[in-house]
């Protein structure tokens, strides 16, 4: 079958509860075998005929179905909160560009990351003049309520200063600022809205995930809090049904693209294969472990004794699909196999990429062709240097 939306998890059921065996074929292999028969017409029949030839072509690809696909509710729960966040990332950046016309200073006050306070106070009094009616005690009072005593009437002064500007700089001829303020009550009410689903989101999907891995060996990656513990999982679905390691990063699509023609081969970018949730979850993982070590680890000082790299070296090291590989380890119980590195005819241990081409001989140090260096000309006499020999011939004679 080929995962298509939803509509195939009911008949694949169906399949399941009479004994068939059910076979999920990628997406991608056969969209490419379907081009391959017709580039141009795509047909229930030709779908047909590219799924019935697809074991006969590949049949080490096709695996038996495991796990509930989209009906894991981790897995559904996850997604619902990466879209609300995306949500309201955007609602964000919209409040940001309507304070901008505003005036300056309410990002000091209020900042970018748009707390509970923040959203609630821009619903209610978006209008700098609604906001100097409000007064010093009655805001700070609103500021206590919403922000749990974090602001008070310090916060307050500051917000009637920047509210007292605007309406300097607009008052008269300019933008009107009740409307401005209505428009900010919009994008409040909605980020307050997305912000309370993701709080009953959190709490479901810690729910979810204590269930499914309750030793939380997830969260054992560096970089790996409750939320992306609980999307990895989710996205990666059963561990056991990959076959090694590599399998798994091919998966999450943080492989890089290998060219290969001949004598040449090239590493491009990474493949971005899989789901995309799954590889914005590592990604992220890496980058909170690069920014925030484990406890006891001091990176500074552990860089300082290292050597610096060589430049080969580099990618390899700040890769990001290397910190949760003990992740997948444990959770598949796979082990990866530790290959040394070959030495080169200089004795430098190379990479795995940089391997000697099978059948291209490589010349050791001493066969290689070395520039010979000049022969001296040879001289007349032992004192004299410089002179060229003088000719024989009689007819040439010397100018009076």
């Amino acid at each position: 079958m080929e995962p298509t939306r939803n509509a195939w998890a009911p008949v694949a059921a169906w399949f399941k509860r009479r004994g068939a065996k059910v076979v999920l074929v990628p997406t991608t292999q056969s969209a490419d075998l379907r081009d391959y028969y017709s580039k141009h017409t795509k047909n229930d029949r030709l779908d047909s005929v590219v799924l019935a030839r697809l074991p006969l072509l590949h049949p080490e690809g096709l695996r038996a179905h495991v796990g509930q696909g989209p009906g894991d509710p981790l897995r559904r729960a996850t997604r619902q909160r990466s879209s609300i966040m995306k949500r309201r990332t955007a609602i964000f950046a919209r409040i940001d560009a309507l304070l901008e016309l505003a005036g300056p200073g309410w990002y000091e006050e209020l900042g970018t990351d748009y707390g509970t306070a923040s959203l609630h106070l821009l619903a209610r009094y978006g209008d700098p003049r609604a906001l100097l009616r409000l007064g010093r005690s009655r805001l700070a009072q609103v500021l206590i309520r919403h922000s749990h005593g974090q602001w008070r009437h310090d916060k307050a002064d500051h917000l009637l200063a920047v509210a007292r500007g605007a309406v300097d700089l607009w008052d008269g001829e300019g933008i009107d600022l009740a409307e401005l303020g209505e428009d900010l009550a919009v994008e409040a009410e909605q980020a307050l809205m997305l912000t309370a689903q993701i709080r009953t989101l959190d709490t479901r999907i810690a729910r979810l995930y204590t269930t499914l891995d309750p030793q939380r060996i997830a969260r054992t990656a560096p970089g790996v809090g409750p939320v992306l513990g609980a999307a990895i999982t989710a996205r990666l679905g059963d561990p056991h049904r990959f076959t090694s390691l590599a399998a798994i990063r091919s998966y999450s699509g943080l492989v890089p693209k290998v060219l290969q023609s001949g004598q040449s081969e090239h590493h491009g970018g990474i493949t971005k294969a899989g789901a995309p949730l799954l590889r914005q979850s590592l990604w992220m993982a890496a980058d909170m472990a690069r920014r925030r070590p484990p406890a006891g680890l001091d990176l500074r000082a552990a860089d300082e004794r290292r050597p610096p790299p060589r430049h080969r070296d580099l990618p390899r090291r700040h890769h990001p699909a290397h910190p949760p590989r003990r992740l997948f380890a444990h959770r598949a119980g796979l082990r990866h196999p530790r290959r040394r590195r070959q030495p080169d005819h200089r004795g430098r241990r190379q990479s795995h990429h940089q391997d000697p081409t099978p059948g291209r001989p490589r010349h050791p140090e001493e066969e290689r062709p070395r520039p010979q260096p000049p022969t001296p000309q040879a001289q007349d006499e032992p004192g004299v240097t410089g002179v060229a020999k003088r000719s024989n011939n009689p007819a040439r004679q010397d100018p009076p």
